[in-house]
């Protein structure tokens, strides 16, 4: 079992390498592209949604999205149903920078599940689905 957490540690790390150049060169981080990640998945999500997904703090949360949307790629606005309620969406920039790191990414996930073959990644989801208690309300899914 040790040996499948050294895994994980390394997947998380290689996994996320292909796109650090475009983040450093939009003066970003990991934290930066997970937030555009869940926005991009979920348009609309509010930030007390985006909390619970990330499971970081208000405070920590609020420095990732003022530098997100003082750099033009989130915008925040108040809910229709709920004024109060602060949704997020992706700006033309955010959409374009989240999908140049999918670009980044994809290509290693393609890879990797095609060597794999169907009935492993279906065994991977499996696992990963068990080893965390997020599910599709989280923007988790399983296609």
């Amino acid at each position: 079992m040790k040996q499948a957490v050294d895994l994980l540690f390394f997947v998380a790390r290689d996994v996320s390498a292909p796109g650090e150049a475009e983040l450093r060169s939009a003066g970003l981080g990991h934290a930066h592209h997970r937030a555009l990640y869940f926005i991009a998945r979920q348009p609309g999500l509010t930030v007390a949604e985006l909390i619970a997904t990330l499971r970081v703090s208000k405070q920590s949360l609020n420095r990732v999205l003022n530098d997100l949307i003082a750099g033009g790629y989130v915008a925040r606005h108040p809910a229709p149903q709920d004024r109060r309620m602060r949704q997020l969406s992706l700006t033309a920039s955010g959409r374009a920078l989240e999908s140049a790191l999918w670009a980044a990414q994809r290509p290693l996930l393609d890879r990797a599940f095609r060597n794999a073959g169907p009935e492993a990644v279906t065994g991977f989801r499996t696992i990963l689905q068990a080893l965390t208690d997020h599910g599709p309300k989280e923007g988790v899914t399983t296609a």
